[in-house]
């Protein structure tokens, strides 16, 4: 076969914008193909698992997942917070979990969770579903010297300690639920999945 008069210049050219549109296209068809693999808003809404990465939440700090369209407080308590909620059991409506507002797995104690130093509860008040904002300081001047830290609901005033335990003689009747989640490792909290093995 006669290569006479080939450009062998032009069809390298040729091979290498095919080849560049080709892995454009590629990359194209791949995007759409891996962003299936996220669940959709539908499914979202529907349950479908959500992933938070706690590994930056400081110690005092808050941050919020949307779960089944709601909100999802996880709160890295600290040392001084877990303390200070055993000095709540008067105070609380329910101080050992005793209505069913938790999972099973969930140990019936002061701290409601599978890691003490994490606490995780839906943000929404159990009165008449206003959300309460979150008041770690302890003493506030328009909270009292008895107040630990916790939750504020201000549509009519109910409290919650840093672990979603309500407080007596306010209008909410029940603790604040905690949605089913478990753990990947340290730092990957996982709601809507139950930790393997659970009853």
């Amino acid at each position: 076969m006669s290569t006479e008069g080939v450009n062998n210049g032009r069809r390298r050219f040729l091979v290498a914008s095919t080849s560049a549109i080709g892995a454009v296209g590629a990359v194209g068809a791949a995007v759409p193909f891996v962003a299936s693999w996220n669940p959709s808003a539908k499914a979202k809404a529907a349950g479908a698992p959500v992933r938070a990465d706690i590994s930056k939440l400081e110690p005092g700090q808050q941050m919020i997942v949307e779960w089944r369209g709601k909100p999802v407080w996880v709160v890295r308590r600290t040392k001084e917070a877990l303390a200070n909620l055993e000095k709540l059991n008067d105070k609380v409506a329910d101080p050992n979990s005793e209505k069913d507002q938790q999972p099973s797995y969930i140990p019936k104690t002061a701290q409601r969770s599978l890691k003490p130093e994490i606490a995780v509860m839906t943000g929404i008040c159990t009165h008449l579903g206003c959300s309460p904002t979150y008041r770690p300081e302890v003493a506030p001047a328009d909270l009292g010297d008895d107040w630990l830290g916790g939750f504020f609901c201000p549509c009519h005033g109910s409290k919650f300690d840093l672990s979603g335990r309500v407080y007596a003689g306010v209008p909410a009747p029940t603790n604040l639920v905690i949605p089913p989640h478990s753990y990947e490792g340290d730092n990957v909290l996982v709601i809507g999945i139950d930790p393997e093995g659970a009853a």
